[in-house]
């Protein structure tokens, strides 16, 4: 039921992580700040390179999603 390696957004999840982790925030708005600026910035193609897996897609097509 839970397997994070084959969850997509778990490698978006990490793509923001890099991004942030030598962050400090004085409060919780500016960590909402600055994660809206990344994830304002990133672009289609980004995060489907990130989170496309061909037996997700495979398995999409076959289901006729």
């Amino acid at each position: 039921p839970y397997c994070p390696q084959v969850n997509p957004i778990e490698r978006l999840w990490q793509e923001l992580k890099k991004q942030l982790k030598w962050s400090l925030f004085d409060n919780l708005d500016e960590l909402r700040n600055s994660l809206k600026l990344i994830l304002d910035n990133l672009i289609a193609q980004t995060v489907t390179s990130l989170t496309k897996w061909e037996f997700i897609t495979d398995a999409l097509f076959v289901a006729n999603i």
